[in-house]
């Protein structure tokens, strides 16, 4: 079931800074509450928060960040000129995590050091890079959650688009949580949990 919210304009409109921004802001500071504190106790979330350029995406990614205190954060962001090189978001992300290549199963890590170019091979199947992916992240969360920020998801890679959906869908009880800013919905994270940033009534999903 979700619930439909209408945002105090004016209130969001007053003031400068970023607390300012996040003014009128509280349904979805709630959201966001709600999803750190389900990974701090060993869950998995995912997250999809989209609206068009300058209505406060960006203050409450930040928002996100602050609530994060003791948790490992990664951060990538989409580059227009960069979506035709394959893998080059998805290489931002895990680029703090390449020393753990070597915990991970021998086709995993392969995988990922060719699709990385760390080695020469033939490009491996976009399945067991996603499944790498996938215990890579859940390998770094141990002992400490993990927070993972894509921003302006829009231009991210098809590649990179299409293993972070892969990886998206697929999180359980691993202490990660996926977090995605866009202007709209790219076509590969299609069906995730979303929130909608609006100046006027928007939805907020039940996570």
């Amino acid at each position: 079931m979700t619930k439909v919210v209408t945002v105090d304009q004016g209130r969001y409109r007053s003031g400068h800074g970023k607390n300012a921004r996040l003014l009128g802001r509280g349904p979805e500071r709630a959201v966001l509450d709600q999803m750190i504190a389900a990974v701090r106790t060993g869950q998995s979330r995912v997250l999809l928060v989209h609206g068009t350029p300058g209505v406060g995406k960006s203050a409450l990614l930040e928002y996100t960040e602050d609530l994060a205190t003791g948790m490992r954060v990664l951060r990538a962001a989409g580059v227009e000129s960069e979506m035709e090189l394959a893998f080059a978001t998805l290489h931002q992300l895990c680029a703090p995590l390449l020393d753990r290549l070597h915990d991970l199963p021998a086709p995993q890590s392969t995988a990922l050091e060719t699709v990385f170019g760390m080695r020469e091979g033939n490009p491996p199947e976009r399945f067991l890079v996603a499944l790498a992916v996938l215990s890579l992240l859940s390998d770094a969360a141990e002992g400490h959650p993990l927070l993972c920020m894509i921003d302006d998801a829009q231009w991210m890679d098809r590649a990179s688009a299409q293993v972070l959906g892969f990886v998206a869908r697929r999180l359980l009880a691993e202490s990660v949580t996926l977090v995605f800013g866009a202007r709209e919905r790219p076509q590969d994270l299609l069906g995730l949990p979303e929130l909608e940033i609006t100046v006027g009534a928007h939805v907020i999903p039940q996570l």
